[in-house]
């Protein structure tokens, strides 16, 4: 199957913009890497933030895909689909070149909540969000927007300790984090 042009410029600015950061990147290197001109570039994205735009979705999807498989897979039991999250996140966090999250990575880079950048990011994270609420809804928590809230910053403190800390040791502590908040949770009353 032969890969589009739009496709192979996204590929490329994957491999940039995940390694070297957004600003560092010119769309001149990514040009290079897809192996194409300017005026091809210009006809697929009208701006490098465009380019960026398209890169966070593309890396969106790809989350999106993951953590509802390991829902659909854990099919309601809640500890094994955090066991897989854990598992995938601690596995990509100790390969060479694990830079943490594209997303926070992003944000940090575009600070401008109005920018376009910033809005594919705060979407991006509202899923993720949306989705820790779906994956615990079953347990009769109290609060399980609360719990989701708290869930996502677990998450986001993997993604940080992987790529600052000790790589080895963060798919253990993620899992023990969730599961002690997740206990601690006050419950329904019907529970």
């Amino acid at each position: 199957m032969q890969v589009s042009m739009r496709d192979r410029l996204i590929e490329a600015a994957n491999e940039l913009f995940y390694a070297q950061g957004l600003r560092a990147v010119s769309v001149d290197k990514v040009i290079d890497r897809a192996g194409t001109t300017k005026v091809t570039f210009y006809r697929h994205f009208q701006s490098k933030d465009d380019l960026i735009v398209a890169y966070l979705e593309f890396r969106a999807e790809l989350e999106r895909n993951g953590v509802d498989a390991a829902i659909a897979h854990g099919d309601g039991d809640v500890d094994a689909t955090l066991r897989l999250m854990a598992e995938h996140t601690g596995t990509a966090a100790c390969t060479p070149g694990f830079r943490g999250c594209p997303f926070i990575n992003a944000a940090a880079e575009y600070p401008d909540r109005d920018s376009t950048v910033r809005k594919v990011v705060d979407t991006h994270r509202d899923w993720w969000t949306s989705a820790f609420e779906r994956l615990v809804s079953p347990l009769g928590l109290a609060d399980p927007a609360a719990i989701a809230d708290d869930l996502m910053l677990l998450r986001d403190g993997i993604m940080v300790a992987g790529y600052l800390g000790d790589p080895a040791k963060v798919a253990a502590s993620f899992l023990r984090s969730c599961q002690a908040v997740i206990r601690c949770a006050p419950r329904t009353s019907a529970q």
